[in-house]
């Protein structure tokens, strides 16, 4: 077992099992860049050991369509082609995805209840329940034992829609014998039990029941059990409902083609053609529940939006709870929400969110039916993954049996024992830029950090080759340092020192231009920091004339 992503992290899950010449993969996600990671738009796993491998893959099953399972499948695909398992909501999703870069795979739809021959593998898939629809977790037959990988899940007694999880078969898998857990661990430190969705849709009722004025409700497009809440409480209380945001438009419609959102004739309309409409009669769904820059709610509360801008007396429901990290963006659209007059309601201050990930006594629930020899605690930062452990040991699990991993390293797994390895497969998180694909690196990030700190200061300069001489400038140019006409003086000096300094390399007879920048550089460096107490990244150009 090889984890490829998803430990010491949130995201871009990707766990690979291998026996002799199979391989199966299961997940392929990925997560969004940290506050470091300059100009990055996402970071997706290191995929270059399953591309020296390609010819033992065997397929990937997919266990729910949460862009941390399924983002990185195009960026894989690219490099790789196999086919892949899911169920219909969640190849749904990826096929969007796939449409979005103009590829296609071998997606294979499963049940639940499905067995699926890999290679070497037997995987059967099991109902559970997340916050997103069609949710499996994973049983798999190995001729090293049963591997067991619980997928994102909580346990809900009474979901919105269809049956809670496959208790009885949970219990009948632990009876036969588990040889490894993999098990979320998200939420392993919260105590309790996450409440039901149903506790959101009682919320929803209370605030639409005293509401006259318009609604908005912002939430994730993919919990979709969410949105159908939001539809059925507006048809109850003589609503339509528009939908707003590229993301929530796409993952509706394709919720409604598939069967899995049920709207009743006449309740959607076309969010340009609202104004017709009384605040008391309309409900708009969208996304930005994470303040998203360039979300819907958030240029709404910009004025940005070319068909809603919030105005006095509007409802706005937050329907989620912050992703860690997201705390400052959410706050900052909270706020301007309610200087245009709009009232507020996000998790803080009701029951409006519910989290798709079990707590404590869920997780002792999953241990105590499946009763496995071995745990790997996923799917978490290392604080979760410890307590998670902590979870396992308080249950009687041997501590020696328990492996808190990260990702890369390997796991051996036989009928009689599992251990870790000494060997390591590469994995460094590889971040897309744009277009580009692993081409920004720890070098790249630490250059635009320290642009991002101190600003930038370009030399230029025309020098004959030979003589050494200066015969244009050295001019000064700087960006994001100082603004060059309120520091004339401070550029001026700037200016003679770096003249001073070829000047003296000319007569020292130094035709190096890799060392006259060196020299260049250390000298200007000195003097700014000097003066200002900064250091800006200076670069010398200089034109051979």
């Amino acid at each position: 077992m090889i984890p490829l992503g998803g430990l010491n992290e949130i995201g871009k899950n990707m766990t690979v099992l291998e026996y002799k010449d199979d391989i199966i993969i299961i997940d392929c996600g990925l997560s969004f860049p940290d506050d470091e990671m300059y100009g990055i738009d996402i970071v997706i796993p290191d995929f270059s050991y399953l591309v020296k491998n390609r010819d033992k893959i065997r397929g990937m099953i997919i266990t729910h369509g949460h862009e941390d399972h399924i983002g990185a499948i195009p960026y894989l695909l690219q490099e790789i082609s196999l086919p892949i398992y899911g169920t219909r909501l969640t190849l749904g999703l990826v096929e969007n995805k796939l449409k979005e870069h103009n590829l296609k795979a071998k997606l294979k739809v499963v049940h639940a209840g499905d067995q699926i021959k890999m290679g070497a593998f037997l995987v059967e898939t099991i109902r559970t329940t997340h916050s997103i629809a069609d949710a499996i977790c994973l049983c798999i037959d190995t001729p090293a034992g049963k591997v067991f990988h619980t997928g994102d899940f909580k346990i809900d007694y009474t979901p919105l829609e269809g049956d809670p999880i496959d208790f009885h078969r949970l219990a009948e898998i632990g009876n036969e014998g588990v040889q490894l857990l993999l098990a979320d661990s998200t939420n392993a430190e919260r105590k309790g039990y996450t409440p039901s969705e149903r506790t959101v849709g009682i919320t929803l009722e209370n605030i639409f029941r005293s509401c006259t004025s318009r609604i908005l409700v912002a939430t994730f497009s993919s919990n979709i059990h969410r949105v159908q809440k939001i539809i059925d409480t507006a048809v109850q209380f003589h609503r339509k409902v528009a939908i707003s945001g590229r993301s929530m438009v796409n993952v509706v419609n394709l919720a409604i083609d598939l069967g899995y959102v049920k709207v009743p004739a006449g309740t959607l309309v076309d969010i340009n053609k609202i104004r017709h409409l009384k605040d008391s009669e309309l409900v708009i769904i969208t996304t930005g529940s994470q303040g998203e820059p360039m979300s819907a709610l958030s240029r709404m509360a910009t004025n940005d939006h070319k068909a809603v801008q919030i105005k006095k007396g509007d409802v706005v429901v937050l329907s989620s709870s912050p992703i860690p990290g997201n705390e400052k963006t959410i706050s900052n659209v909270v706020n301007r929400l309610f200087e245009k007059g709009a009232e507020v309601i996000y998790s803080d201050i009701a029951d409006i969110h519910v989290s798709g990930h079990a707590c404590a006594e869920e997780l002792k629930l999953i241990h105590s039916l499946l009763k496995p020899k071995y745990f790997v605690p996923v799917h978490g930062e290392y604080r979760h993954l410890r307590q998670h452990a902590i979870i396992a040991q308080e249950l009687g699990m041997d501590k020696d049996h328990i492996f808190i991993m990260n990702n890369g390293e390997v796991l051996s797994m036989t009928r009689r024992k599992v251990e870790r390895l000494k060997e390591d497969i590469p994995c460094q998180p590889v971040m897309v830029d744009g277009l580009g694909v692993g081409d920004v690196g720890n070098i790249v990030l630490r250059d635009r950090k320290l642009l991002s700190e101190g600003g930038l200061i370009i030399v230029v300069a025309g020098i004959e080759r030979s003589s050494g001489e200066v015969v244009s400038g050295p001019d000064i140019i700087s960006r994001g340092f100082v603004y060059v006409r309120e520091s004339e003086d401070l550029i001026d000096e700037a200016r003679r020192i770096a003249s001073r300094r070829l000047e003296n390399c000319r007569r020292e007879g130094l035709r190096d231009w890799s060392a006259m920048k060196n020299a260049v550089r250390d000298d200007l460096r000195n003097f700014i920091y000097r003066k200002t107490q900064r250091n800006p990244v200076i670069l010398p150009i200089f034109l051979e004339v």
